[in-house]
């Protein structure tokens, strides 16, 4: 079996943590550390776009360590281990951590298989030459910059019919999991993971376009103009285009697998006060 670590960067705590997960496992076991950790614990690393080949990842840190891990790990369970704030991601806490890989471990050499929660990403492609890795909590479509009178000229359809269009700072499509993340912060609604559907939210509208929630198969284009340039972002990542631009968001073909024990959404809410 193999193990891929990926620890938060510049986190002596997380560090020293997946040098005990490492040490931990049986030494049949083959581990991979990302780079930057290999490094801190003098290993030799992969790197995280490696980490697909992996049949378990462990991502030691908060909720932007765990969407870190997943961008390399393709369709590979990822098992959060929490050392943030919130950890909505991140269903491990750090006392737990060691025995809960170790016995994650077992379970898969004794039956091939690791229980998941499945959970949709989204995915934007556009008229222009950038790319972007699928995005597990939402992807954002902005002017150059936010603020009175900047932002961006924008339309937002749903497959093919119009729904509203203005000035904005931007345009916000989450998914039930980002729904908590950036979402939230631009007034989206909170989606309970179990409800299978997308929110588009408008960022500090010219005038009010309340929050709408579709169905997970829908596809929400966003026009953006009215600049020289604006950006679209998956997640942290993000790129910049020329407009008028055409951004189309919908559902990325593979979900990522999140190895349980899943986090307490209830739980995880209380913390967000």
């Amino acid at each position: 079996m193999n193990v891929g670590i990926v620890a938060q960067k510049d986190n002596d705590r997380a560090v020293e943590l997946a040098g005990r997960m490492r040490d931990a496992l049986a030494p049949e076991v083959a581990v991979r550390l990302d780079v930057e950790t290999a490094d801190r614990l003098g290993s030799e690393g992969s790197p995280v776009d490696e980490m697909d080949a992996t049949d378990l990842v462990v991502s030691v840190g908060g909720d932007g360590t765990f969407l870190f891990a997943a961008r390399g790990a393709g369709t590979t369970p990822v098992l959060g281990v929490n050392l943030g704030e919130v950890g909505f991601l991140n269903g491990v806490a750090p006392d737990d951590a060691v025995e809960t890989v170790e016995a994650v471990v077992a379970g898969y050499r004794e039956t091939d298989t690791i229980p998941c929660r499945e959970v949709s990403r989204l995915r934007a492609t556009g008229g222009g030459d950038w790319t972007l890795h699928p995005a597990i909590n939402e992807i954002v479509v902005q002017g150059p910059q936010r603020g009175h009178g900047r932002g961006l000229d924008y339309e937002v359809s749903i497959d093919g019919h119009r729904f509203t269009g203005g000035h904005a700072d931007g345009v916000l499509v989450a998914t039930p999991t980002g729904s908590t993340a950036y979402n939230l912060s631009e007034g989206g609604p909170l989606v309970h993971p179990e409800v299978d559907a997308l929110v588009v939210t408008e960022m500090s509208g010219a005038e009010s376009m309340p929050p709408l929630a579709v169905p997970p198969d829908s596809r929400v284009e966003v026009r953006a103009e009215g600049a020289a340039f604006g950006y679209v972002s998956a997640d942290s990542t993000r790129e910049q285009f020329e407009m008028p631009e055409r951004v189309t968001v919908r559902a990325a073909a593979e979900p990522i697998r999140i190895a349980e024990p899943a986090s307490d959404f209830f739980e995880a809410l209380g913390k967000l006060d």
